[in-house]
Formats: C-alpha cells, structure tokens, sequence
C-alpha cells in the first residue's frame, strides 16, 4: 500500500508546478553564476591593465598568469593566455576614457555630470547579465561602446543566443533600428511612439528570399510567408503572425490586407503593406484606410492603435516625409533589400562569368 503510484489530477499539477520551479531555480542560480564569474572577469581586466602599465614584469606576465592560475584552477577553462588577453581586450573595449568620452552620456546614464569612472561601472552593471561568449562577439563584431551596448541591451530584452545575437550584428541591425519615415511622434502617446519607433528598421533585410528579376506583390508576400520563421526573425520580437490576404468589407466592397500582425509588447495590431515599386504618397493614403478599418473591425478593448508599415523597394525620404505629415494614423515607410551587396575588395576576388565557363570548358575537356 506504501508503494502506491499516486496517479491524480492534483498530484499530477503539483508535480508539473514543482518541475517548473526548480527549472526556474536553475535557471537563475546559471545567471547568478555567470555575473558573478563575469564580476571577477572585470576586475580581472582592471587588474590586468594597471599591472602591465605600472609593474615591470616583462611580455611574459600573461603567460606566467595563465599558468600559474590554471596549476591552482585545474578546472576551470577561463584562464588560458588566451582568454586572458580576451578579458583584457574587454575591460579596455569599455573602460578607456576617450572611448567613454565619444558615447552620448544620455544612452548610459541620467545624470550628464557623471565621471567616466562612474560611466564605466554602469557599463559594467549590464555587460556581466549577458554570457561570456556574447560578450567576445560584441566586442570582437562592434566599433564603439554605444553600438556594443545596443546588443548587450536587445540580448537582454529578446534573450539572443549566441547566433542569433552574430546573425543580428552581421545584418547590421543597430545602424537599421529606428531609422524608417514614420509620424508616431504625432500620432502616438509619448510611451508608445518610442517603442513603435523603435521597432520599425530600413531596410529590411530580406536576402533569405529567392524571387526572379520582375517579381510581384504576390509573389514577394509568398516568399515572406514560405520563409515565415525567417521573416518574423528579421521584424524582431513580440511580432505574432496573424495572417495573409486578410479580408475585411467596407461597404459593398472587399479589400484584403497584405500581411496582418499582433505586436504582444505594444499591443496592437500591425499592418504590412507591401509594394515592389519606390514609394509613391497614394500608398500612404491606402495604408490609412487599412489601419482605420482594422481599427474599426479588428481592434478590442486594451488594444492600443493600429499601426501600419509600407515596405517599398525604395523611397525618397522628403517624399515620405512630406507624405505621412498629414496622415492621421500611425505608420511608417521602410525599403528592404534582397541581396546585400559585397563590397567592392570581395567583388574583385571573384571570378568572372567569361572565367568560370573557361574553367568548365577545360574541365569537360579533361574529362574526356
């Protein structure tokens, strides 16, 4: 009778809860450990500096360390030469004073007046939350502190891993984010109209797509949705996909929206209306009427205002600008590009067409 496998509903509840807490435990004793360890690195790197600068111990300092710390540590892996130039490189990255000096304090801190020291432990406060391998990354991939600190906070927020964070620093997302024609400022509530900026980029990066030299509307929004994963990877977080050629009636007439989204984090309905051709003001005139009518038809009690994005080949940013000025509804223009080009060192190491068809001559030609 001891031995009973208990089998109910309750125990079984009680079980998935516990199983869940203790996930949750380990999950945060992980993250406790990593900022701590990641604490030690910093000191360390201050270490580092002040010992190579001020302490005559020779260019083999680094290499007695690691040796010295790795006889004492034999487990753990963060000791390497290696990875103690690594941790010297990063403190450095963050902590030299004209790098600081170059950043907009705004972006770090509420108080202009703060020394760079200061500067450097705010910086420090975020860059241990994320792990030690994000951290090479950032700033192995990053130029300056402001764009580093760009990732380390869209890491923290959209809980990147370590692909997804290259993948997103490769396709150049801090130079895109925030930089489309948009009117939210006057269209939106002060809280809303930041985060909405914030979400909308330009371009689009779209090169995951496959489509022929004279593709169409229809079959650019196909090749959105075959590679949907892919594309709400590229809008960033809190897109929920909600469906293609939505219909909505207005009157006695049928208009289909392109695409149609649910953004989680600003609670609204999204609108994508997508265009092949540079944008022309009538687009922006089309767009309204969609977000009006998903506003009317769609939007519920606790949804903050629709709002639109026209994805367009190209634009001329006075053009939409002078477009949106007068546009009542929440939107923005945006381009995209399907292919990212190469720059012009890599165009030149790669073959011509003429030398790819002499090199498949002379294959066929040893080959028989």
């Amino acid at each position: 009778m001891g031995d009973e496998i208990i089998t109910t509903k309750e125990y079984r509840d009680w079980l998935i809860d516990i199983k869940r807490r203790v996930r949750r435990a380990q999950l945060k004793a992980a993250t406790a450990v990593n900022t701590a360890l990641l604490e030690f690195y910093w000191s360390l790197g201050a270490d580092i500096v002040e010992k190579q600068k001020n302490a005559a111990w020779g260019s083999g300092f680094l290499k007695q360390l690691s040796k010295d710390l790795m006889a004492e540590f034999p487990d753990m892996k963060g000791f390497s030469r290696r990875n103690l130039e690594i941790i010297r490189k990063w403190y450095l990255f963050y902590s030299q004073e004209d790098t600081i000096a170059k950043q907009p304090v705004s972006q770090l801190t509420q108080n202009a007046q703060r020394s760079a020291p200061q500067l450097t432990k705010q910086i420090a406060s975020q860059i241990v939350r994320i792990p030690w391998g994000h951290n090479i990354a950032i700033i192995q991939k990053c130029g300056t502190v402001e764009q580093a600190l760009f990732y380390v906070r869209k890491t923290l927020e959209n809980n990147w891993s370590r692909s997804v964070l290259i993948h997103q620093i490769e396709s150049d997302l801090f130079a895109r984010s925030g930089k489309a024609v948009t009117n939210f400022e006057k269209t939106l509530p002060a809280p809303q109209s930041d985060l909405a900026r914030e979400m909308i980029k330009d371009p689009y990066n779209l090169d995951f797509l496959t489509l022929t030299q004279d593709f169409n509307e229809r079959e650019l929004e196909k090749g959105l949705i075959d590679h949907i994963t892919r594309f709400l990877m590229e809008l960033g977080a809190g897109f929920a996909y909600v469906g293609k050629q939505v219909p909505l009636q207005v009157g006695e007439r049928d208009f289909f929206l392109d695409l149609l989204f649910y953004h989680t984090r600003l609670h609204c309905y999204v609108v994508i209306e997508l265009k092949v051709s540079e944008f022309e003001p009538e687009h922006a005139g089309k767009l309204n009427f969609y977000i009006k009518t998903v506003d009317e038809q769609l939007r519920r009690e606790g949804d903050m205002p629709t709002i639109g994005i026209l994805l367009c080949k190209g634009k001329d940013r006075v053009v939409a600008e002078y477009a949106l000025s007068d546009i009542h509804k929440p939107m923005g223009v945006s381009g995209y590009e399907l292919v990212r080009s190469l720059p012009d060192e890599l165009k030149s190491a790669l073959p011509t067409i003429e030398q790819i068809e002499a090199e498949l001559e002379l294959g066929d030609r040893n080959d028989e």
